[in-house]
């Protein structure tokens, strides 16, 4: 008969001459796996000799499988299993264990803890887990012996969209991170890009030599540099699976993908599919890669991670691992045994539990010591602060256990501070140390520059750092990252494009994407050959990117706003894994002057000190006005708005004319020498000059043309008003 395997499974401590802790097995050695650099040979790796596999009992920490003095050890948490088997194949796509190893209750468990000791040539190999236990789900319990569970503490997983299941790959950690250090730049100086690792250079525009992948963002590393960011903010990375949408294009009835990925299905793990043609476990070296040249750029990585629902989704969804590992620990439920439902992805995860809130932290340490990133964007961050009834926490320990955490104290930490349960806390998300997500600044700048009337008080508040939220608990413009668009809406392009949302390639007969969008198409829905109205929405554009980088707190901006990326009018473009989400750098080409307009913005924001303070404007260091010279009319119709910022021997003279027609404001004197206007969004420029650049006025007004910011400056801080 052919052997299916040539491993043994006797336990250890059943071998005549053996000990239970393994003595006598040898260390396993692991080549290193190919360069992630070499897709050819990361493809094709050698195939060791096996010799047998022993098992003993083990230790119960750490969770997960690791290296250990005499093999490797795995340790998984169930409860409420009452048995638990250790699958191992000899290759990703095998239906079948080439060896399965059921664990002894007496020997391999320690309190809630399943583990065993595996000594033997490991390298290569895959795994996965099965658990029996209750099946009662009225006391939410889903266990099924039979089915195949991933880790949930796996470092890399493969066959996510495979027929033969996902699994867990025992692959090699080691890296040569030569000199890595991070970046450690501080809130002040920080400009986040938010962008997706595959749509970034799928696109045959992008010119990579790696196409989507993570190598294909170093690629991208001279223009970033060139444009100013110093932050990537990456969308999830952790494992999902692409073809669990479950949605079909209404027009040609294919199947459309999970492209955001916001379903994660292994934490720990980053998506193999973005490193190419490199074999199972690739993936480690492609992403740490990535990092490392960033770094070296000076650019940090910021992951946007998911911790408040997984892609096991409701009582229908799949099983991945949570739900068949041990369900009523890792899920909010209700009392009859269903899934609470506060992120709108069909189940909510148990994160103040307390071995699910050991799991976040374990995992976020995870991404911080093995792939060295600088910082994360919780998704729906609120869920972390609801308990298993799903009440919201005055003092969530979670949050507070991440913000204190020796390992973490020093990353970056940014909260979308509502979830769909209804909790909204912009302003007041529990602890000092969190950065938000400001969506009120999103909506007050759309609405003034869309010109709706009694909206300057707000749009005032926005630009000097939304006191309104932050200084009333002791925080500072920082907390706020400002933002004008983001992966979640219109494209900045499309925001002054269209009136309404156009989603109806997503399949769900545009219902889904938010209604209310502030947005404006300046005459003309969608794309237009209309000189008149594309100098409209040009300008619209400079005014919004100007306004989000003079403001006070944290700038994020959208991956392509920068030349004018479009999603036709899609604002929820998460199934999207085509030209309606991927970069077409011809724009970049095209929009060549935008590129640059942004490019000196930045560097405008980074020479002047005073615009990204950590305390809010003091009345010594601002002045407002209205076009008339004196105090603004707060309440007035116009949306007209100006201020003066002093700092340190120079005044910024900031106007803004969201109105459609021109106006004048008068101009305070100045001793010594008169304005320099080194932005005006109205005029043409360069792909090397700011708009307006070198222009000087020493007359006591200025025009400003309709729809138009002007910034000018003053080497002379006595500026009479």
């Amino acid at each position: 008969m052919a052997s299916r395997a040539i491993w043994s499974a006797m336990a250890e401590d059943e071998r005549p001459g053996s000990s239970a802790d393994g003595e006598g097995g040898r260390r396993i050695q692991r080549s290193p796996l190919p360069s992630a650099c070499d897709p050819v040979a990361a493809a094709t790796p050698p195939k060791p000799d096996h010799g047998p596999v022993r098992i003993g009992p083990g230790e119960p920490l750490p969770l997960g499988l690791h290296d250990c003095c005499d093999g490797s050890n795995i340790a998984v948490f169930s409860r409420h299993a009452t048995a638990m088997t250790l699958l191992l194949y000899d290759t990703a796509g095998a239906a079948e264990a080439s060896l399965r190893l059921p664990l002894d209750a007496r020997r391999h468990r320690t309190g809630d803890i399943w583990h065993a000791r595996l000594t033997g040539d490991l390298r290569g190999r895959f795994y996965a887990l099965q658990a029996d236990g209750p099946r009662s789900p009225a006391d939410g319990h889903d266990f099924d012996p039979d089915r195949t569970l991933l880790d949930p503490y796996a470092g890399s997983v493969t066959g996510l969209s495979g027929d033969a299941g996902p699994r867990c790959v025992i692959a090699d950690q080691d890296f040569d991170w030569a000199d890595d250090a991070p970046p450690g730049r501080p809130w002040s100086e920080t400009i986040l890009y938010e962008t997706h690792v595959r749509g970034l250079t799928i696109d045959p525009s992008s010119g990579v030599r790696r196409p989507g992948e993570y190598l294909g963002v170093v690629e991208k590393i001279p223009y970033l540099r060139q444009l100013g960011v110093t932050a990537l903010e990456l969308m999830p990375v952790q494992a999902f699976d692409p073809e669990a949408a479950g949605r079909h294009d209404p027009l040609s009835g294919t199947r459309l993908p999970d492209y955001w990925g916001y379903n994660p299905v292994a934490l720990f793990a980053p998506m193999p599919g973005y490193a190419g043609a490199v074999a199972p476990g690739g993936e480690l070296d492609a992403f740490k890669t990535m990092v490392r040249e960033l770094h070296r750029a000076g650019i940090e990585v910021i992951l946007d991670v998911v911790f408040n629902h997984t892609a096991e989704a409701g009582r229908d969804g799949p099983t991945y691992s949570f739900r068949g590992l041990d369900n009523a620990i890792y899920y909010v439920l209700t009392p009859e045994g269903d899934y609470a439902d506060y992120t709108g992805c069909g189940n909510t995860v148990n994160c103040n539990h307390p071995v699910v809130r050991s799991l976040v932290v374990d995992c976020l340490r995870h991404w911080v010591i093995h792939f060295h990133v600088d910082g994360f964007r919780f998704d729906l961050a609120s869920v972390l602060g609801r308990d298993a009834q799903g009440n919201l926490l005055a003092n969530p320990p979670l949050l507070e256990q991440i913000a204190e955490d020796p390992i973490l104290r020093n990353v970056k930490l940014i909260a979308e501070a509502w979830d769909a349960g209804g909790a909204f806390q912009v302003g007041r998300f529990p602890g000092r140390r969190w950065a938000e997500w400001n969506c009120h600044f999103r909506d007050d700048v759309r609405r003034f520059w869309r010109g709706d009337p009694g909206t300057i008080g707000a749009f005032a508040t926005r630009l000097a750092g939304s006191s309104d939220l932050y200084q009333s608990g002791g925080e500072s413009p920082l907390n706020s990252v400002n933002f004008i668009s983001s992966h979640d809406g219109f494209t900045l392009n499309d925001l002054v494009s269209y009136a309404r949302k156009h989603n109806e390639a997503n399949g769900e007969d545009n219902r889904d994407g938010l209604d209310e969008n502030y947005s404006d198409n300046n005459g003309v829905e969608g794309p237009t050959v209309d000189a008149r109205i594309e100098t409209i929405r040009l300008r619209q554009i400079k005014n919004l990117l100007a306004t989000l980088l003079l403001s006070r707190g944290v700038p994020m901006l959208l991956g392509g706003d920068e030349f004018r990326r479009t999603q036709a009018g899609n604002n929820n473009a998460y199934c999207q894994d085509n030209a309606v989400s991927w970069y077409d750098w011809s724009l970049a080409e095209r929009n060549a002057e935008l590129v640059a307009f942004v490019r000196r913005l930045i560097s405008f924001r980074q020479a002047h000190p005073i615009l990204r303070a950590e305390s809010f404007y003091t009345d010594a260091e601002v002045t407002w006005l209205g076009p008339a010279g004196g105090p603004p009319d707060w309440h007035g119709p116009d949306n007209r708005l100006g201020c003066l910022v002093r700092d340190r021997g120079t005044t910024i003279c900031l106007l803004f004319n969201a109105h459609p027609t021109p106006c004048r404001f008068t101009l305070p004197s100045v001793a010594e020498s008169g304005w320099e206007v080194v932005i005006d969004t109205s005029t043409d420029t360069t792909a090397d000059t700011p708009s307006g650049a070198g222009r000087e006025t020493t007359a006591g007004s200025i025009r400003l043309d309709a729809h138009t910011t002007i910034v000018a400056v003053s080497r002379s801080e006595d500026v009479e008003v």
